[in-house]
């Protein structure tokens, strides 16, 4: 297959970052899935975009979108906060939004840190993600 070179203006580029999973999708990735997708296949909450790893909490009621995740670190005097996307997503106080807990945590804290493990929900500090994925799993 030929490649092609095109030049696109920064808001382009962030719409094509904002659609995409960190690490993983080139700009490519991302305008082949938005424009000649088969729309029958995408996901109906946010277009061109497949669901987030805490979709099947949210289907199985474990959460709800608009839920604050918090990861505290003590030491550094740091809290970090990330609310769950309406599509199973994780978006941080920036603004960016990643599919799994693990890169969501690592870009606010800048460290590889396990986001099952390490984020709990806001209202209830006991409950962390790997507690609801426990419980998801058990159900199954």
């Amino acid at each position: 297959m030929a490649t092609r070179t095109i030049e696109i203006d920064d808001e382009v580029f962030a719409f094509l970052q904002h659609h995409s999973e960190p690490l993983v999708d080139t700009p490519n990735d991302v305008l082949r899935r938005l424009l000649l997708a088969d729309p029958a296949q995408r996901p109906a909450t946010t277009p061109g975009r497949r669901p987030g790893d805490l979709m099947p909490f949210i289907k199985a009621g474990l959460l709800k979108p608009g839920d604050k995740l918090v990861h505290v670190q003590p030491r550094r005097g740091l809290t970090h906060e990330a609310t769950v996307t309406p599509d199973g997503w994780i978006e941080i106080e920036d603004g960016r939004e990643f599919s799994k807990p693990s890169p969501a945590l690592k870009a606010q804290t800048g460290v590889d840190i396990n986001g099952y493990g390490k984020y709990v929900l806001k209202d209830d500090n006991e409950v962390r993600l790997q507690d609801l994925r426990d419980r998801l799993r058990g159900e199954a």
